[in-house]
Formats: C-alpha cells, sequence, structure tokens
C-alpha cells in the first residue's frame, strides 16, 4: 500500500496535469515541494476534481469570447444585441442598472471617451477597442445564480476596465453577455489568449459552486472528449447559408492526439496509486476513473491499463459526491 505522503505526492503530480494545464511538466518521482498540511489539502481538492469530473459527471461551464468592436458603430451595436434594443436590463461594472434604448447611445458615448478615443468605424485589421464574452451553463441552472456567479467573476477578472452586463433566461442555456472596453482605466489592455480563457472558466465555476451549484471547467482532453467547437461566425454564417469551408466535427490534429494521450496517461497514473490506498473512499476513485477511462478513452487503446485495479471495496463516498462548496 502507498504511504499517504507518497500518495499525496503522486495525485498533486498527476493531478496537475489533468486538471492545470500551466503545469505542463511532470516528473514522475520526484514529489511536489508541497509537503505536509499544504500538500493534503492541495491532494484534497485534487481529488474532489477527479470526483467531479469521473463519479459525479458535473456540469460544464462555457466561457467564450464571441468577438468584439474595433470601432464604436460595432460596440453600439453589440449593446442593442444583448440587451434586446433596450429591453433588457444593463448593469455595468458600477452595478448600475440601466433600461431603454436612449441609454444605449449615451453609454456608448461615455465609452468612446473613456479612455483612449474610439472612432465611429475602425479599418479591417484595427486593434479590439472591446470584447464581447459569454459566460453560459446548462439548462436547468437558475439564470439569477449564473447572473450573480458572472458578476463576481467580472469583479475579479475585468476589474479597472469598463464593462456592461445582460443575462439571457430565455433561451435554452442561461448565459449572460458581457461587452468590456479593451483598454483598463489604468491604460493597460485587455488580450485574451487560451490561458487566460481556461482561468476565466475556473473563476466562473468556482463563483458558481459558491452559490451551491455543482460546476466545473475541465479541459476537453481530461474529459475524454474530442470536439471541435464553432466559433460564432460559423454559426451564424451556416445559419444565413454563407458557409462554404468545411471542417471535421472533431479534433483529429497531432497536437490533440498528443494532449488526449498525455491526459491518459495522468489518469493511468493516478488511478494505479489510488487502487494501492488503504482508504476506501480512494479505493472507490480508482474504480471510478477505471470505468471513466474505458468509456471516455476507448478509442485512444490505453484504457485498457487501468482494467488490473483491486477496486473491490467499494464505499458510497458521500464527501466526494457531493458538490464543492
Amino acid at each position: 500500500m502507498a504511504t499517504p505522503d507518497n500518495l499525496d505526492g503522486i495525485i498533486i503530480t498527476w493531478g496537475d496535469r489533468l486538471f492545470y494545464p500551466g503545469n505542463r511538466v511532470v516528473k514522475v518521482r520526484p514529489s511536489p515541494r508541497l509537503s505536509g498540511d499544504a500538500a493534503r489539502q492541495r491532494a484534497a481538492v485534487i481529488r474532489q476534481r477527479i470526483a467531479a469530473t469521473v463519479v459525479r459527471r458535473a456540469p460544464q461551464v462555457m466561457v467564450k469570447v464571441t468577438g468584439g468592436g474595433r470601432g464604436l458603430r460595432a460596440i453600439a451595436a453589440h449593446f442593442r444585441y444583448i440587451s434586446k434594443n433596450g429591453r433588457l436590463e444593463i448593469e455595468d461594472q458600477r452595478g448600475e442598472i440601466m433600461r431603454g434604448k436612449d441609454v444605449l447611445h449615451d453609454l456608448a458615448e461615455e465609452w468612446r471617451f473613456s479612455g483612449s478615443y474610439i472612432p465611429d468605424g475602425a479599418e479591417p485589421g484595427h486593434r479590439r477597442e472591446a470584447f464581447n464574452i459569454m459566460l453560459s451553463m446548462p439548462r436547468g441552472t437558475d439564470p439569477l445564480t449564473v447572473q450573480r456567479a458572472a458578476r463576481e467573476f467580472a469583479q475579479v477578472e475585468l476589474r479597472d476596465h469598463k464593462y456592461v452586463m445582460v443575462l439571457h433566461d430565455h433561451q435554452a442555456n442561461p448565459h449572460v453577455h458581457i461587452s468590456v472596453r479593451a483598454e483598463s482605466t489604468l491604460g493597460k489592455r485587455l488580450n485574451p489568449r487560451k490561458s487566460d480563457l481556461h482561468r476565466w472558466r475556473e473563476t466562473f465555476a468556482e463563483k458558481l459552486r459558491g452559490y451551491g451549484v455543482d460546476a466545473e471547467a475541465t479541459r476537453q482532453a481530461t474529459r475524454g472528449q474530442i470536439r471541435n467547437y464553432d466559433p460564432l461566425w460559423r454559426i451564424k454564417a451556416q445559419e444565413s447559408g454563407r458557409l462554404r469551408a468545411w471542417r471535421p466535427d472533431a479534433k483529429v490534429n497531432a497536437r490533440a492526439s498528443m494532449t488526449r494521450a498525455f491526459a491518459v496517461e495522468a489518469w493511468v497514473e493516478v488511478g494505479k496509486a489510488l487502487s494501492k490506498s488503504e482508504s476506501a473512499v480512494d479505493q472507490f476513485l480508482a474504480k471510478s476513473i477505471a470505468r471513466f477511462v474505458k468509456e471516455a478513452m476507448a478509442p485512444t487503446g490505453r484504457g485498457r491499463s487501468l482494467e488490473a485495479l483491486d477496486t473491490r471495496h467499494m464505499p458510497q463516498a458521500k464527501d466526494l459526491l457531493s458538490p464543492r462548496r
């Protein structure tokens, strides 16, 4: 059986690869520098994320950058779109609630002069003066909770920026549209990258869990998925019959295959380590990982290495079956 300290070290090492993509280099033998209570707490967090992924199959948050205005006309048009031409309430970064078509013009003019001047139009290739972000949860999530979590998300991730947000609860999935001015009040420009989007998903999921909503922000590779999501412009082009270029529904390139293989390897190592634990809860997680890998990762052919895990002692593990708070 693995000792608790060694087991926690393995869970942290490989769990970081699964759930925290910023940590790319994984060395099997050396344990992380964390020790004592810090290591146990870190390992407990990763166990919870494992349970959310392979046991509860927790709903995944969605955070997308759907575009952005290069000139004030485009920014004002997005204000009209997300507010249904002023019929829906708009909330700004100060928490002020606005409604009505007239306020949209005033809001756009305020953005024009709040920092670098924003002209009405812009040439192709001009920098974006605003970014459009959408935060969404699956059907059945309370829309007001999504709105509260989105508000707290914006206060953390978009601080020092002007932004407005609008709740859409009339469609299948409750979601919040946020339009944020690219230049902050400190003169720093927003330039979201893939790592930023992952952090944004983590923040949004954390805020939802604070309201008792079971939500996760796990990468596709970790979940065993390879879906190729279409950007908004492709969806709109297809709806209007203008889409000409085809692309596959699944990610089939070499990089995606490698990322998936790395995820399988990490799941295998975590599952093997947990199967050697004396804890009945760890044994339960080990068997859940084995089932998950066989179901979700089977196309890679690497899931079979988990079939021999010793997972005979299966408790209910209620602490891991319940969402994190």
